[in-house]
């Protein structure tokens, strides 16, 4: 493996009373003006001082709308090419989800049409550096399979060790400006807290000479009482419905935040942290299931974003209402 393991970032991984209680559980310990993102959902202890919380004056940083500004980069490019590497079996796994039809669903997702340029992900373009703002566009650019090169159960370092195995084989490209996802079948485990603590999680780490952007995110149907926000869903394949939610927050966050340096708030909350688990206003399919957006031919449920302007809030799409749940 080449490259060294950085923090990673995860979406809280217990819905409703369970999530909030770890989440408090773990903040009540350390002191506020002290917490930076540690990778596991909470923030963590620093040696670094309240000042760093002061956000630059210049650039394209906009401050004072409940998130704050930490001196790193953000991904500008238009768009932020997307990279999935599916792991595991995901032609006939233990779940109905492990199958082409999940695949296809997020290749729509992500692809011409889907997240990529949406007033959903426009809420992004409301974050920047000292040199511009976050575009607001992703596209899915290439895919591979890995067929359990190192297991049903990946540890942090392992899931970093199948995205560099990815680019030296030339599988996937080496591209320092894009976002590379490991997607797991429902009889993958990582071992750090998928199901227990966690959704999904993105980091970065040096790989291959680059500063490389990654995520893991596992097929929720795993555990759908933890990750899945509902059981029936809009495109009848739970799995999918419920990675695609956890991958546009990962997502989001990435691009905001992708050296865990830039963008987040007291407590060590990202953007998309700050409204996990929260949809606002829904709509219903035929099958009774629920969605809140239309991306890529299909309905989704998936959770707003902070945007970071007009004192701040949580929405669907840039500009839109700003709701609390």
């Amino acid at each position: 493996m080449t490259g060294s393991l950085n923090r990673v970032r995860p979406l809280l991984a217990i819905l409703f009373v369970l999530l909030a209680v770890n989440f408090m559980a773990a903040q009540t310990v350390r002191h506020p003006s002290h917490l930076t993102p540690n990778g596991k959902g909470w923030g963590t202890e620093t040696e670094i001082g309240p000042e760093e919380d002061q956000a630059p004056t210049k650039g394209a940083v906009v401050s004072g709308n409940g998130i704050s500004y930490h001196g790193g980069p953000v991904m500008k490019a238009s768009p932020v090419p997307v990279y999935f590497i599916w792991y595991g079996n995901w032609t006939n796994g233990p779940h109905a989800s492990d199958s082409q039809t999940t695949i296809n669903l997020l290749d729509s997702l992500f692809s011409s049409g889907g997240i990529g340029g949406s007033g959903y992900e426009g809420i992004n373009t409301t974050y920047g550096d000292n040199s511009g703002n976050v575009s607001g566009g992703l596209q899915l650019t290439q895919s591979t399979f890995d067929n359990y090169s190192r297991g049903t159960r990946l540890t942090d370092s392992g899931v970093q060790a199948v995205v560099s195995s990815a680019i030296s084989s030339g599988r996937l490209p080496n591209d320092p400006n894009g976002i590379y996802f490991v997607l797991t079948s429902s009889d993958v485990r990582e071992s750090s807290g998928f199901c227990t603590r966690y959704c999904g999680w993105h980091t970065s780490g040096t790989i291959s000479g680059s500063d490389i952007k990654y995520s893991f995110v596992g097929n929720p149907d795993r555990c759908p009482s933890a990750c899945e926000a509902q059981t029936t869903s809009p495109n009848g394949d739970s799995g999918a419905d419920g990675m695609a939610s956890i991958m546009a927050h990962e997502s989001e966050e990435a691009a905001s935040d992708p050296d865990l340096n830039a963008w987040y708030d007291s407590s060590g909350a990202e953007n998309a942290d700050k409204c996990a688990w929260k949809f606002g206003p829904l709509s219903t399919a035929p099958n009774g299931s629920r969605y809140n957006e239309t991306m890529g031919g299909h309905n989704w449920l998936i959770q707003m974003n902070w945007e970071n302007a007009r004192g701040g809030g949580c929405d669907q799409t840039l500009g839109g209402t700003f709701y609390t749940n």
